[in-house]
């Protein structure tokens, strides 16, 4: 699935920009919504290429998985941690996420892009959420990194009846 956006963004609007790729090979399969989980990471890669911008000759995006089988989070949806073993991050040497937008940065209508409407990551956010996954991120000028984590069994977390309140 991540080769799959990264052909298709060095195809378009990522073709002047270099990839490097750092793949857990023990990674299990994941019960997901494959197309949703390309619209996730086509965004993430898509924002990545253009925070590079047109210029960036030495521009860069680092797309790695890992397994983290002790990486237990607290989500929207659980009132217990639950494991979240799988890392997929997106990163850039862009210039950085500006402070002010920070966090507010999922929120719908944020953005820093003069013809963007903002509802990228908020859509984003709410894909990894609805597999039962957290989005984070971290950013200094040169490196900025979005993290999902990700349950193994996603749809079936995501399909799971909410408790009564």
């Amino acid at each position: 699935m991540l080769d799959h956006v990264k052909r298709l963004a060095l195809a378009g609007f990522a073709r002047h920009i270099r990839f490097r790729e750092i793949y857990d090979p023990s990674l299990p399969h994941v019960l997901a919504s494959r197309d949703q989980l390309i619209q996730v990471f086509l965004n993430l890669v898509k924002n990545a290429a253009e925070a590079i911008g047109d210029e960036g000759f030495d521009g860069e995006i680092t797309i790695s998985t890992a397994y983290r089988p002790g990486v237990r989070l607290r989500t929207s949806g659980s009132a217990e941690p639950v494991g979240l073993p799988l890392e997929i991050c997106v990163r850039d040497n862009g210039p950085g996420v500006p402070s002010e937008i920070a966090g507010h940065l999922f929120d719908p209508f944020v953005t820093t892009k003069s013809s963007g409407s903002g509802l990228g990551l908020a859509l984003v956010a709410k894909l990894v959420g609805d597999h039962g996954g957290v989005i984070e991120f971290e950013s200094i000028p040169r490196l900025t990194t979005f993290r999902v984590l990700m349950p193994l069994d996603s749809l079936r977390t995501a399909r799971l009846p909410k408790p009564p309140a």
